[in-house]
């Protein structure tokens, strides 16, 4: 399944973000965008892990 993720670079804290529209609350952050972008590949596998209790479960990606 595929996910938009979102990018955003805070020169104030000097951090990366990176949300996912798609799964409430999933987001991570990081000092690299690159640190940002391995989270948020984890924390949406978190997010849809299927060990979780249903009402956790993430919604079906988009259709395009």
């Amino acid at each position: 399944m595929n996910y938009r993720i979102f990018p955003e670079y805070d020169a104030e804290t000097e951090q990366y973000s990176v949300v996912c529209p798609e799964l409430p609350g999933c987001a991570s952050f990081g000092d690299s965008e690159e640190e940002a972008m391995a989270d948020i590949k984890e924390a949406i596998d978190l997010y849809l892990a299927p060990d979780l209790p249903l009402e956790h479960a993430g919604p079906p990606p988009p259709q395009r």
